[in-house]
């Protein structure tokens, strides 16, 4: 196979992927294996990579979605109380 793979199996490359890429990467990946033309060695390591690069678009994801939330969110007044404040926690000591 031509990913470059450590000793543990991970893939080192994939860090510094493009979401776009990584998607790219992925979908051929599944055409692949849907295809079932590969021995099941190389299969193993698609596999592998495949879930490697899933793992890297679902941060990417997240990471933009925890971005966006952030920018979207209402400035909190200062001394402005909300629902989900500490204040309102049930007290458990009761």
């Amino acid at each position: 196979m031509a990913d470059a793979t450590t000793t543990d199996g991970s893939f080192p490359d994939i860090a510094g992927m493009r979401y776009e890429d990584a998607r790219e990467e992925l979908i051929a990946i599944v055409a692949k294996l849907e295809a079932g033309q590969a021995p099941l060695e190389d299969s193993m390591h698609l596999w592998r990579r495949g879930e490697a690069l899933a793992a890297h678009c679902a941060t990417w994801l997240d990471g933009a979605q925890a971005e966006i939330e952030r920018a979207t969110r209402p400035a909190a007044a200062a001394g402005e109380l909300h629902a989900d404040d500490e204040i309102f926690d049930e007290d458990d000591d009761s």
